[in-house]
């Protein structure tokens, strides 16, 4: 058999194959060559700017291609002059400062500016420093300069323009001179933001260019801008004399002139809900004492109104009216005047306190259960001087239409107050120290005594009483005579020392009319009667002692042989008066009244140079 041989063929995609791997192969044969001259390119630049800054490289725009590091910072010096001759203009407004950056603090480091350009292209991989290197010589690389700011400098500068600029801001002010009102408005505050400045000076020297930079300004507000309110408020508070008065008008007016206003005006700082202002006033120290001192002589007690009992109606009848009490409210009354002239005027009126008294006159007879007399008691006082007439009608007046409220303790001595010249009342004897003498007031004790006769006849509880040092005949003379059984029912009061006192042991007020005729007088006393009765026993004097021997007193106010009598005689004694006081079909009370009456003397004064009479003969009866 033979042998069949089949034709071989090519496939048409074998040699499709073949073309692309020629392409490819060529293509990085392209690669390799430009690689091999890249690296060869930058191997020979490299060696060729060995030791100098690669070409391309500038600092700041100053080209340093090619030259060394130390050549480079010499260039830099030379023409990057910013910090010496550049300008930064600070404005505030209108004002203006023109400082160079140097001056704030910017200072161009040369050598480690160079040493940045000549770092260029030198660090990093391989890669890297080809691109950079093929950076600058293509199109140019900048690099930042190397500055040292010292912002202690520009601080400084900064402050020295604050102390230009600084203004606080000032209150307005207000005060007196006389009484010319002074005003200065507010004025608006102004300070240098140095910190915020000092940023934007930063960021202008980092540029390294001139610069107009406005400086941030800090504005402040007065507290108080405005003080013509108050200030127009003083003038009119000066413009006319300020006038107080009192209600009821029984006091004052008092009034204070500008100058004396303006004394005591005060201008006080105030806080109020819109905020602080200024507040005119008066000083309340000095207007305090103004008021202090006023207020006791404002004072006024309450009194009960004064009724006489009309026997014939059986009504009360008023003959003096009640009187309101007062006192003088400080507080109030200064407050009123200060609101009274802040609201521009000139007139102000004190605030007082009122009281009414317990009895005022619209009260009845029968509110006060005073409804008939309850007891009238009259001594005589025949023979008395016209100065002890008057005492005796000044001190009775005192008690006419008098209350006693029940349950009270009445004072004598209280009711009748001083016993001066001004009162009323004349001089006349009186029995001080042992003696009798002239004073004021003489003849004050019939008053009392007749008091006292009405109060133990009409059954009321004695609390004080004095009886005289020795018997006075006035106390014992009735209408026909003298009566020795009225010994022992004096009383005696010398104000504030000796008084005498009793109590109103009763439900119902108690009314005392007194009535001075001729030579008597005669107490009355209103109420309701309550079934009380007196009886009454007295022992008269006893133990009598006769009158010592006649007092000689010289008194160089008489002439010659002149000789006036200034005391009479009495002989002394005691008595015991005892009373029973029944009530209800029993005894209420009893109460023991016992006097001793010292033996007294006749005296007499005389001139200098008076012969006196012999001294009494004692012989016969010892």
């Amino acid at each position: 058999m033979g042998t069949i041989y089949y034709p071989v063929r090519r496939s048409p995609y074998r040699n499709g194959a073949g073309i692309l791997e020629q392409i490819l192969l060529a293509i990085l044969a392209g690669f390799l060559i430009f690689g091999l001259a890249l690296v060869g390119t930058f191997a020979a630049t490299r060696l060729w700017y060995a030791g100098r800054i690669f070409p391309g490289v500038s600092v700041a725009g100053v080209d340093v291609g090619g030259l060394s590091p130390r050549a480079a910072a010499v260039r830099l010096t030379e023409q990057i002059t910013y910090p010496q001759n550049g300008k930064i203009l600070l404005r505030d407004g209108e004002r203006v400062w023109v400082a160079s950056p140097g001056e704030l603090g910017l200072i161009l480091d040369p050598e480690s500016s160079a040493q940045a350009a000549f770092r260029v292209g030198r660090s990093g991989g391989l890669a890297e420093r080809i691109k950079l290197q093929f950076e600058a010589a293509s199109a140019g690389l900048a690099v930042t300069p190397s500055l040292v700011f010292d912002q202690r400098s520009a601080f400084g500068y900064l402050s020295r323009i604050a102390a230009e600029i600084d203004k606080p801001a000032v209150d307005a002010s207000l005060s007196l001179n006389g009484t010319e009102v002074v005003v200065t408005p507010g004025q608006s505050g102004r300070s240098l933001d140095i910190q915020s400045s000092l940023v934007l000076v930063t960021l202008q020297l980092q540029s390294l260019r001139d610069g107009v930079l406005d400086l941030y300004i800090k504005e402040s507000q007065p507290v108080i801008m405005d003080a013509s309110a108050e200030a127009d408020l003083a003038r009119k508070m000066l413009s006319a004399p300020l006038v107080v008065d009192l209600p009821g008008g029984d006091a004052g007016p008092w009034t204070f002139s500008p100058e004396q206003i303006a004394q005591m005006l005060t201008i006080q700082r105030v806080e109020t809900e819109a905020g602080p202002r200024y507040q005119v006033g008066l000083r309340q120290d000095l207007m305090i004492a103004f008021l202090a001192d006023l207020s006791p002589k404002l004072l006024r007690y309450p009194q009960n109104a004064r009724f006489i009992f009309n026997d014939d109606t059986r009504r009360l009848e008023v003959i003096q009216p009640a009187v309101i009490g007062r006192s003088l409210n400080v507080e109030a009354s200064l407050s009123a005047i200060n609101e009274k002239l802040r609201a521009g005027e000139h007139s102000a009126t004190l605030v007082v306190n009122t009281t009414n008294p317990p009895v005022t006159d619209d009260m009845t007879g029968e509110q006060l259960g005073i409804t008939e007399l309850v007891q009238a008691t009259t001594s005589y006082f025949r023979g008395s001087s016209d100065s002890r007439v008057q005492n005796i009608k000044a001190a009775a007046s005192k008690f006419h239409g008098l209350l006693v409220a029940p349950g009270e303790t009445f004072s004598m001595a209280s009711a009748i107050g001083d016993i001066t010249l001004d009162n009323g009342f004349a001089e006349a004897l009186i029995i001080v120290g042992g003696q009798t003498i002239k004073g004021v007031g003489g003849g004050v004790c019939q008053v009392s005594t007749t008091l006292f006769r009405n109060v133990f006849f009409a059954g009321f509880p004695i609390v004080e009483r004095y009886a005289h040092a020795y018997r006075v005949g006035y106390y014992e003379q009735t209408a026909k005579g003298r009566d020795n059984s009225l010994a022992g029912l004096d009383a005696t009061v010398f104000v504030p020392i000796v008084d005498f006192k009793f109590v109103n042991d009763t439900p119902y007020w108690l009314l005392m009319e007194t009535y001075v005729n001729g030579y008597s007088l005669t107490w009355k006393f209103y109420s309701t009667k309550d079934g009380r009765s007196v009886e009454w026993t007295t022992t008269g004097p006893v133990n009598k002692v006769p009158p010592p021997d006649p007092i000689y007193r010289e008194n160089p106010d008489l002439k010659q042989g002149e000789i006036r009598q200034v005391d009479w005689a009495a002989e002394g004694a005691d008595v015991t008066v005892n009373r029973t006081v029944r009530k209800d079909g029993g005894v209420y009370f009893t109460d023991t009244i016992f006097t001793h009456y010292e033996a007294w003397a006749d005296a007499f004064e005389y001139g200098p140079g008076t012969e006196l009479p012999p001294p009494p003969d004692h012989s016969e009866s010892q």
